[in-house]
């Protein structure tokens, strides 16, 4: 009988969550909704040395902002907890399977001091050895339960000093184990080195926890960053040595995130550097208020969004298609089209996609965005007049803050204007074509609409034989203040006449004589 399908992100609360975290979590949560399966969420607090006060609820609020739905979790429980590490090993659930090794003579204890430790790595270096490492040849010159007398170990034991448990590493073995992603990897033993299993203060290391949690929760696919990759011959020895090959997860190693020059893996650091966010939610330090970092949602990234950008980061549907719903996103995965290769981060690609949701969502929607900064600043703004504004504005727009930042004009009457649109296109031909137009709309009766005021203006500039394209600018800014922007004649549809007519009248008295000064 086939298993369900289990995947698990496990995150460590040592800060903001990083956005590879988010596509590690993205990809195993589309790979269970595509099975029908279950994915969980498992805090990974072995290393409290490490831990950050306030990241397992940034974690929490992050997955949540992306729609990523759990279905197990330290918030939610489920039939399999406790969901944080630190809580199972107050269980006693690590340190059974442990001892377990250390009786099976799969795994020893070591009682090496850190001066010891030390002066072994300065021999090995001293002898040229490239990567010094406590493996299976150097253990026979250490202080460890495979190099001192059976009594001795006993005493040591027994009087309360300090000791950790270590892998016993085979010396001359080949490990393999297939990756969904890459294929078959082969790894040799004398390559790797006995890692700490069990560390003095009784806490399990990574290695032994991941592989017990994983077995005892029954996790059918492990799907990971690449900088895993190198311990995954070590995960695969630990589920034979403890009995459960038949049981162990597959294995899949997604591709780095790169820097978008190439050069290395995208780190916490990069966001500043490269002058983009690389956490989805704003962070701040709980003890260090200074220490904060952006994050995609305060930048103005939608959450469908972002989880469309960075499904692409990595994998590809193999068709043309590039925007997804998330419903899409499920259908349409596979493992098998995810690529091997680090991806560089773009974040021009991130703006692209913010864009083109913006550009899909119905104008009532979007308007709550304007409105809302409208309000921040005290503009009152009836619901109606924003609607039109953002459905002139959306097709331009990449975040939503932009509403108000391109279309403050329309709240407030100009009384500067762009002075290098006024130094080169305000002339006397503006002058006169404003004033007649100032004139035309007084007197007409027509409903003030686009395509009727366009042909007003039209008329006026064509009866006086001017050239269109040496007007309009001078006439834009005249009325928003600036030299560019959206469809002129729609703007002043949602200005209404009065405002237009308060606005040319201005403009004619505030930039009076620059054309004699010219």
């Amino acid at each position: 009988m086939e298993r369900e399908v289990r995947v698990r992100f496990a995150p460590s609360p040592t800060g903001p969550l990083h956005i590879g975290g988010v596509r590690t979590a993205l990809y195993n949560y589309l790979f269970a909704k595509k099975h029908g399966g279950k994915m969980f969420l498992r805090i990974e607090d072995t290393d409290q040395d490490r831990f950050v006060p306030g990241a397992e609820e940034y974690i929490q609020n992050a997955l949540a902002w992306c729609g990523i739905q759990l279905d197990e979790s330290p918030w939610h429980g489920g039939s399999f907890g406790p969901y944080r590490q630190s809580e199972r090993k107050e269980a006693g659930i690590y340190g059974q399977y442990a001892q377990r090794l250390v009786d099976e003579g799969k795994a020893y204890y070591a009682f090496d001091t850190k001066e010891e430790l030390e002066e072994m790595r300065k021999r090995l270096e001293a002898a040229k050895v490239v990567s010094p490492q406590y493996n299976a040849i150097t253990r026979a010159t250490m202080k460890n339960s495979l190099t001192l007398p059976e009594d001795e170990v006993k005493a040591r034991l027994a009087s309360g000093q300090a000791y950790v448990i270590r892998i016993k590493m085979p010396k001359k073995e080949e490990i393999r184990f297939h990756d969904l992603i890459r294929g078959w990897i082969v790894v040799h033993s004398s390559t790797l080195d006995d890692k700490v299993l069990m560390k003095s203060d009784g806490m399990p290391t990574y290695h032994l926890a991941n592989i017990v949690d994983d077995h005892l929760m029954q996790t059918t696919h492990v799907i990971r960053g690449e900088e895993w990759l190198p311990s995954a011959p070590l995960h695969v020895l630990l589920y034979r040595y403890l009995g459960w090959e038949e049981t162990m997860p597959k294995f899949a190693h997604l591709p780095l995130l790169l820097k978008p020059d190439g050069e290395g893996k995208l780190s916490k650091r990069d966001g500043d550097k490269f002058g983009f966010s690389v956490f989805p939610l704003l962070w701040k330090d709980s003890e260090n208020s200074a220490n904060s970092s952006s994050g995609f949602r305060e930048d103005g990234y939608l959450p469908d969004a972002f989880i469309n950008f960075l499904a692409f980061l990595g994998w590809n549907p193999g068709t043309q298609q590039e925007l997804f719903s998330m419903q899409e996103l499920i259908e349409a995965f596979t493992v098998e089209r995810i690529g091997k290769s680090g991806v560089k981060f773009d974040i021009n690609k991130a703006k692209w996609f913010n864009q083109q949701y913006i550009k899909a969502k119905p104008n009532e929607e979007l308007a709550t965005y304007l409105l809302a900064d409208l309000q921040k600043n005290n503009i009152a703004c009836e619901p109606a007049k924003a609607i039109k504004i953002v459905g002139l504005l959306k097709e331009k727009t990449t975040f939503p803050q932009d509403f108000y930042k391109e279309g403050v004009y329309f709240f407030n009457t100009p009384t500067q204007y762009d002075e290098a649109v006024v130094s080169k296109k305000w002339n006397q031909e503006v002058v006169t074509v404003l004033q007649s137009f100032h004139t035309t709309l007084q007197a007409d009766n027509q409903p003030f609409e686009a395509a009727h005021i366009k042909h007003l203006l039209h008329e006026i500039i064509e009866a006086k034989g001017i050239k269109i394209g040496g007007v309009m600018q001078g006439i834009r800014v005249a009325l928003t203040g600036i030299g560019s922007g959206s469809d002129l004649m729609e703007v002043m549809a949602i200005l209404g006449k009065p405002e237009v007519l308060t606005r040319i009248q201005n403009a004619l008295q505030s930039l009076q004589g620059r054309v004699l000064a010219k």
